[in-house]
This record gives C-alpha cells, structure tokens and sequence, in this order.
C-alpha cells in the first residue's frame, strides 16, 4: 500500500509555539530544566484538560458498561511481581565508553555513540520503573514503585467494581492517571517523557468473545481521533509481530500518527487475554474469578485493553491542526483546533480601548465565561489581535466597535474562515452555544 507524503510540519515551530504561546515550558526551567519533564502552561492545561473530557464523554459517559476509577499512583511491590513488570518490563541499553551517555538499543544504528561517535559497550537489560520508598526506613522491605501504567490498578480493582456496580460481562474499567517510566532514551519533545498521563480501559469479556471486542475497541478508538479532528490519511493501524507482542498479548494493534519525525505509536489497543486477573488472582491468594449465572460456572474473564497516551494525543491534535495561511502580504499560523478541544471558545476584542466600548466588552466577558473559557484582549491592533488568537486555535472573536453603541450588536470572527457576521448583543451567548456544540 502506497503511503501518504510526509506530514510537512516542523517540529521546531510547534515547540516554538507551545513555548512562546504558554502551552508547554521546560520543567523548572529557572535551574536549568530536568531532562524530558514538561509544565503545561495556561493554554497547555486547558487542551490538556478539553481532550481528557472528550475522550471521558465517548469511552465512559456514553457507554452504560463503562466505570471510572481513580487509583493510587503507589502500590503494593507485589502488584509488579504479579503483572511481570519486575521481570520483564526493562530496556536494552548501551552505554557509550567516551562521553558514557546512555542509549536504547532499538535506538541505535550500529555500535557507536550517536552523540560522540564513541565505541559502546554490550547491551544491558534496564528496568524502568522508578523505586522510592516508603516509611521512615530506606530498606527491601519498604521499596515501592511509581507505576509504570495505570491498567494494574483497574485489574486489582475488578472485584471492587463488580460487587458495587453489580454489573454482569462485558463492563469495562477506565482510568485516566499518570504513569511513570525512567526511560534511557527520551525525545522528540513531549512523544517520549518520563512523566506522563494514560488514558486507559481495561474491558473484561466472556472467554470466547475477544475477537468481536478487541474488533469493536479497535474501531472505537481509530474513530475517536477522527471524530476530533485528527485527518485520516495522517492516522493508520499497524498489527504486532509475534515478536513484538507483550508477554501478555495475544494480538495487539497500534494506531499510528504520522508525526513530523514520522509514523509513531499514537494509542495501542491489546488483547491480554486473562493473564492478570489469572496472575493477581495467583499472586494474592484472592480468588477474582466471575460467576456466569448463564452457564453456572465460574470463569476468569479475558480482557481488551485500549491504552492512550493524553500527551501524545496533546501532540497529535497540535501538529495535525497547525497551519501557515497566505494572509495578503503576509503569512497567518492557525491552529484548526476542534471547538470543544481549543483551550479558548471566544475572544472578546474592543475596537479602542475607550471606556463606553470596554464596558460594552466586559459585560459580554462577563456573561460568556460562565458556560466556557474566555478571554478578553484589548492590546495593540484588531489585526494583531486576530492573530493572536488564530494562532492559539481560538475558533471565535467577538468585536464589539463604536456602531455596537448605537445598534446594540457586536461582530462574530470565524477562525478557520474569516467571515464576519453581525448579531445582537443579547442573542450571542444562544449563537455561540449552536456553533461551539
């Protein structure tokens, strides 16, 4: 199958944005920074937050066999016994014998340093899980880990979920929480960190079913980003070579993203088969087996496991949204944000900064920012100001100007067309709301 032509999106220009515009910063920039750990800034956090409730409304909100939970970002050392992480979740590494940077095996194009050109020792096995303690005590028998995953927190939880929701197969378990990974090769901006967010569910099924839901879950997530905006020829599924899958798996798909580096993991969707209710169930001594009133047996479920990464989908809808646009003489940067996603719905701009037209502005801010994040600008040109909102995916400006005195109506922008349209004052909130829904 022929591919599309590469993504022509510069990496360098979304973190220029994401910087310059009060998405992302550099963790604890003012000492220097902390390598692949990122602050989501006032705009970040609000995209952050949009696409986390977005994807909470279609997986959880409108599934009547979905439940949330939010569990402990410590627990119990055996939890990682059981699901195989102390055994199996680890890196090959090399380590290089001038500078003695370290680097990720998959990573690397024959056995020199790619920083210095240095000759690299044999590959070593790395776990990636961070270890910190707890109690006043650092021993073996205080030792805990920041998860690694959010999943083994809804497997530990099944019976928990079951006996409250008194909900028989199929039911899913979503959380969406931070996770942790000491990984030896980071980069390519926030794609690769070593603090990140999950968006994750774990379906449990009826042996014998997996194929109709892990089918049914792969669509669901693939239409997901489509439904918020991501373009498809920039989105594909890629199945897992035998040698690829987990431990775990017996079939997993990914939905790639053709990022400006290339096509990278987006969202993996797993079936995992009843490997951890089996291994939890083993390693705890609880049973967490299902009593099937239909067969009157008791049966271990399988799972199907959609798993996103919030930051890699922050990353996606950025580079997939991102624009230069001829604007006259100049060039205009849009972000072609979906509404519900931009961290901004309306802008309200004045003409001039005379105070009958602030009034007019501020009381439309007023009553606008209580059904959604607004702002109010009234620095430098009406152009510039436009620009300014273009370009951090604003889908809405309303300009109030000195006719706005006389006739009571203000002046709608759309971002993506930049049609104007005049309205009334006092039907702009019920205008807004139709265009935003």
């Amino acid at each position: 199958m022929t591919q599309p032509t590469p993504a022509k999106v510069d990496m360098e220009k979304i973190i220029s944005l994401c910087r310059r515009r009060g998405f992302i910063f550099p963790s604890s920039e003012i000492y220097g920074g902390l390598a692949s750990f990122w602050d989501y800034g006032p705009l970040g956090v609000e995209l952050k937050r949009n696409i986390k409730q977005a994807w909470w409304q279609n997986m959880v909100q409108e599934h009547d066999d979905m439940f949330g939970i939010d569990s402990s970002i410590l627990m119990h050392p055996r939890v990682w016994d059981a699901s195989g992480h102390l055994q199996e979740f680890s890196d090959p590494l090399a380590e290089c014998k001038s500078c003695h940077k370290r680097w990720r095996v998959d990573d690397l194009e024959g056995n020199r340093c790619p920083e210095c050109g240095g000759e690299l020792t044999k590959p070593q096995m790395f776990n990636l899980m961070f270890k910190t303690f707890v109690g006043p005590v650092e021993d073996a028998a205080s030792t805990v880990y920041l998860r690694p995953e959010t999943a083994q927190g809804m497997f530990v939880n099944f019976h928990n979920v079951l006996n409250t929701t008194r909900k028989k197969l199929p039911f899913g378990i979503a959380q969406i929480g931070k996770a942790f990974r000491n990984e030896i090769t980071t980069g390519n901006f926030i794609f690769r960190c070593r603090e990140f967010e999950q968006m994750e569910i774990e379906y449990f099924i009826k042996p014998g079913t997996d194929e109709e839901w892990f089918d049914y879950w792969l669509k669901e997530s693939h239409h997901w980003y489509l439904k918020w905006g991501i373009k498809p020829e920039n989105l594909r599924l890629r199945q897992h070579t035998k040698g690829e899958l987990a431990h775990y798996a017996i079939n997993c798909y990914d939905i790639d993203y053709r990022f400006p580096m290339g096509w990278a993991e987006l969202e993996g969707v797993a079936n995992r088969g009843n490997f951890d209710l089996s291994q939890h169930a083993r390693y705890s001594g609880k049973s967490l087996a299902y009593f099937d009133e239909d067969t009157k047996e008791s049966i271990t479920p399988c799972v199907i496991e959609p798993s996103a990464g919030v930051d890699r989908a922050f990353l996606a809808f950025l580079c997939d949204a991102y624009s230069e646009e001829p604007d006259k003489e100049a060039i205009r940067v849009v972000l072609h944000l979906h509404p519900r996603l931009a961290p901004i719905k309306v802008a309200i701009l004045p003409l001039s900064k005379r105070e009958s037209l602030i009034s007019i502005a501020r009381e439309i801010y007023t009553e606008l920012r209580h059904s959604w994040m607004v702002s109010y600008d009234d620095a430098q040109s009406i152009g510039r100001r436009y620009r300014r909102q273009d370009e951090i995916g604003t889908p809405y400006c309303v300009t109030v100007d000195f006719e706005s005195l006389k006739d009571k109506q203000a002046t709608i922008r759309d971002r993506d067309t930049m049609e104007q349209i005049r309205v009334p004052i006092k039907e702009l909130k019920t205008i807004l709301t139709d265009r935003l829904s």
